[in-house]
């Protein structure tokens, strides 16, 4: 089992910043990778950003150029920056970790840009 706790959403107006953190424990030498997705009410969760084991990064179009995802593998930790931040950015962001058998999920952590 592998645990995931979120940290970091908030209230920021539009052009600042966050930096969301997702802290994985337990079975954690088994993630291969991790990542982002978001969801707004009403719509599909998205993929957002991942990382994988070898720390390859891919982003969605729409933050590319403005988000940054990063790993720190002793701390079991992904990160992800958000500078630019745009009203459409505002979502419920979640951190997943993926292991060969399947793919756990953080609680959401709420990121409100206001206009």
């Amino acid at each position: 089992q592998v645990q995931l706790v979120e940290s970091g959403g908030g209230l920021v107006q539009a052009g600042g910043s966050l930096r969301l953190s997702c802290a994985a424990s337990g079975s954690s030498f088994s993630i291969n990778g991790m990542g982002w997705h978001r969801q707004v009410p009403g719509k599909q969760r998205e993929l957002v950003a991942s990382i994988s084991g070898l720390s390859s990064t891919m982003y969605a179009d729409s933050v590319k150029g403005r988000f940054t995802i990063s790993r720190d593998n002793a701390k079991n930790t992904v990160y992800l920056q958000m500078n630019s931040l745009k009203f459409e950015d505002t979502a419920v962001y979640y951190c997943y970790a993926r292991t060969v058998l399947t793919t756990y999920w953080g609680q959401g952590t709420q990121v409100t840009v206001s206009s």
